[in-house]
């Protein structure tokens, strides 16, 4: 094994920070890094080897790929923590704009929906995996809730509900069935995992997470966050009776006031059921 990417993970088991979806996360963006630093020339380091020469290589590199906003700064952020690990926290600066790296943007200006592709997740061998991809389509989830969804919990009459421990934040939330293609997939996740998780009996979540991610390369699919920008906006039309402004749909200011109150009315609901605690945040996801 590569050395840096073998000390990389040894600190990463060593301080196990955070939940288990974080410590995969940041383990997976060390490796990357590992490996990065080596095809940019960088080769016999060290975790104590980390200097500001390496973190502006790296965030060049990342810049020149055209990487997202969102993106560049967990990476950072996980460089930072491999920095404050080795007692070196003052080589990366605590100010993102220090590296070019603006504020993300709050109000989509183009849409980031994405329909399911049928053919590449009948190609999925794992069908864990395949209802997992589902549900995130169906229910807006993300990916972490909808591995570790548990049928016998969460699916009840008119909704299902989410456990704080699936969650990003730890918001325990509901999320409405409102179609009879939602009721049926519930149906098939029952039988499936026979009221448990979707997770393997002999697996943990980390390890059928790494499942997941190669069932997903292997077939070539990705951006699956543009499940949930759909769903969000299929919502929206549900609720309003009009597209999302992302979508094509009148704008915020072409609204009467009566639209406009159930505009706002439904923004709520939608940040609600995709776990956000601000209602603003469903800007991102249909426009403005």
């Amino acid at each position: 094994m590569k050395d840096l990417n073998y000390q990389l993970g040894k600190l990463c088991r060593d301080n196990r920070d955070g939940g288990f979806s974080t410590q995969a996360t940041r383990s997976r963006i060390l490796d990357l890094i590992a490996n990065q630093l080596r095809g940019l020339g960088y080769r016999r380091m060290q975790p104590r080897s980390l200097k500001p020469k390496h973190v502006d290589a790296l965030v060049a590199h990342w810049q020149d790929q055209g990487i997202s906003v969102g993106t560049l700064k967990n990476r950072l952020s996980t460089l930072r923590w491999w920095a404050k690990k080795v007692n070196k926290p003052s080589i990366i600066a605590k100010d993102n704009s220090v590296y070019g790296i603006g504020k993300r943007e709050y109000v989509a200006r183009e849409s980031k929906a994405r329909e399911l592709d049928d053919r590449k997740l009948s190609e999925i061998s794992d069908p864990y995996v395949r209802v997992s991809i589902r549900l995130q389509a169906a229910f807006g989830l993300r990916r972490e809730e909808s591995i570790k969804f548990n049928a016998s919990y969460a699916i009840q009459d008119d909704h299902i509900r989410l456990k704080s421990s699936w969650t990003k934040g730890g918001r325990a939330r509901t999320v409405p069935i409102t179609n009879n293609d939602q009721r049926r997939l519930l149906e098939e996740v029952k039988m499936l995992a026979k009221g448990g998780s979707l997770i393997p009996a002999q697996l943990n979540y980390v390890q059928q997470l790494h499942r997941y991610e190669r069932q997903l390369r292997n077939v070539g699919l990705s951006k699956l966050h543009g499940l949930r920008h759909a769903y969000a906006q299929r919502r929206y039309q549900e609720l309003t009776g009009w597209a999302a402004p992302v979508a094509g749909g009148p704008t915020s200011k072409q609204l009467t006031p009566e639209q406009l109150t159930l505009d706002h009315e439904s923004r709520a609901t939608i940040s609600g059921e995709l776990g956000h605690a601000r209602a603003a945040i469903s800007a991102v996801y249909v426009g403005r």
